[in-house]
């Protein structure tokens, strides 16, 4: 039986800007969501929050529920569910990661987004980075009441 890796991240938006992570990734510098691995005993929407706090030290729930991507990740040969939640935050709040692989956060518009990544060095962590940002912009959103936990 196959057991692809879930994960989850959030499109964290603000006055025109989204919250990016930087973090090093085959020898690069990479933006992501913050993002990250389900935990054991652990809901999607729980980790969501978890990584968003771990990673940028911002405490918040989901809002909504922006997409569900599958993906098979080419270099590591992994396939991920990726689950992708949008939060709205009424001001740019100050990044402190908790989590060691997080070099910075960066608050960009996506032409600085685009401008990082075609830097020497530096690019998106995977295409599902732009993606979620463009599925975010479409304003298609589901409750995250989707989501139940049932046990």
């Amino acid at each position: 039986m196959h057991k692809p890796n879930i994960t989850m991240a959030c499109v964290v938006h603000c006055k025109g800007k989204f919250l990016f992570v930087e973090e090093m990734e085959y020898g690069k510098r990479t933006l992501n969501q913050p993002a990250g691995h389900l935990e054991k005993d652990e809901t999607v929407l729980a980790g969501a929050a978890r990584e968003l706090l771990e990673e940028t030290g911002i405490r918040a729930e989901m809002q909504k529920l922006v997409k569900i991507y599958q993906w098979h990740a080419p270099q590591s040969q992994t396939d991920y569910i990726r689950f992708l939640f949008a939060v709205e935050l009424e001001e740019q709040l100050e990044i402190h990661p908790q989590d060691a692989d997080i070099t910075r956060g960066l608050w960009l518009t996506l032409d600085e987004f685009n401008e990082y990544i075609q830097q020497e060095g530096q690019g998106a962590r995977s295409p599902l980075v732009i993606q979620s940002v463009l599925d975010y912009l479409k304003g298609e959103f589901y409750s995250t009441e989707l989501l139940c936990l049932y046990r």
